[in-house]
């Protein structure tokens, strides 16, 4: 059961009450922490993100909406912070990739290598060029394996509107990649 009340909460640090935070803090700790632990699959980056999650609220507090859902509303700041993360973690493994395919020459199939680092990239890429809305949905149904209902809470938007996005979405990723391949 919850100690207080998330509307009392609020208005008590918008008074300057800094121990407000730490309740706030206290009280989602462990749901932010799990949340994060599952989209990024360990502990140690889960801990990082969750103190990013924290501190990106602190700093946004005042800009929460009263007829939101502070947990909803922190939940996709906590969605948000992992995403960041999760592409940060791909830029690195395809830099160590790529700095494995020269320093370990002959030990892989450095065509194969080259190919699917190409992929990679031109599928980042693809998602790069797509609209915010539409790469967000398409990263939380095709990456994050999200359910449309999740992903509408997430957004604050209807199932519809999610299916919409995901189709438009996949359609311009194949446009996109299709383009990419032809060069």
């Amino acid at each position: 059961m919850k100690k207080f009340d998330d509307i009392d909460l609020l208005l008590r640090f918008k008074d300057g009450n800094l121990s407000a935070f730490e309740d706030f803090v206290i009280e989602y700790q462990d749901k932010i922490f799990s949340l994060c632990r599952y989209m990024l699959g360990n502990a140690r980056d889960a801990e990082d993100a969750a103190q990013d999650v924290f501190i990106k609220a602190y700093q946004r507090l005042n800009d929460f909406k009263p007829e939101a859902s502070l947990y909803t509303w922190l939940y996709r700041i906590g969605v948000n912070t992992c995403l960041d993360y999760k592409r940060k973690s791909v830029l690195r493994i395809l830099n160590h990739s790529e700095s494995k395919m020269t320093s370990l020459p002959g030990k892989s199939n450095p065509e194969k290598d080259y190919q699917s680092k190409e992929t990679a990239v031109a599928i980042n890429r693809a998602l790069a060029g797509l609209p915010e809305k539409l790469r967000t949905t398409i990263v939380l149904r095709e990456i994050e394996h999200l359910a449309y209902e999740e992903i509408a809470e997430i957004l604050n938007t209807s199932i519809g509107t999610v299916k919409s996005r995901i189709s438009r979405a996949r359609e311009l990723l194949k446009e996109a990649l299709k383009t990419e391949y032809e060069k």
